[in-house]
């Protein structure tokens, strides 16, 4: 079945912006993201790859020893098992949605 979700529907997940697949019978989950400046999750890292599409702004990935710039219009493939972060390195607001290769989150915080 066909399903078309609102950003602001609280059936998604838990948190604002996620949306878990197996809350909605998918096996990929999605993370849309919108961080001011300076924002961005800790270092962190999944069991599964996870793919980041920067559609607005600018971040800087850490990704294992690599640190990479990433702007809008470039995709960003994190492998599974490798520790990563990233922050909003722009002025301006960080626009990207971040995609799960699981029907549930699964995060080990590292810091």
């Amino acid at each position: 079945m066909t399903r078309v979700l609102d950003i602001a529907d609280q059936a998604r997940g838990e948190e604002a912006g996620e949306f878990q697949g197996r809350l909605l019978g998918a096996s990929v989950s999605v993370i849309v993201v919108d961080a001011p400046p300076g924002g961005g999750p800790r270092l962190h890292r999944h069991p599964y790859e996870e793919v980041f599409v920067v559609q607005e702004g600018s971040a800087t990935f850490t990704v294992g020893d690599d640190v990479i710039e990433a702007t809008g219009g470039q995709v960003v493939v994190v492998p599974a098992g490798v520790a990563h972060k990233f922050v909003n390195s722009g002025a301006g607001r960080l626009r990207q949605v971040d995609i799960h290769a699981s029907d549930h989150f699964v995060t080990e915080w590292l810091e």
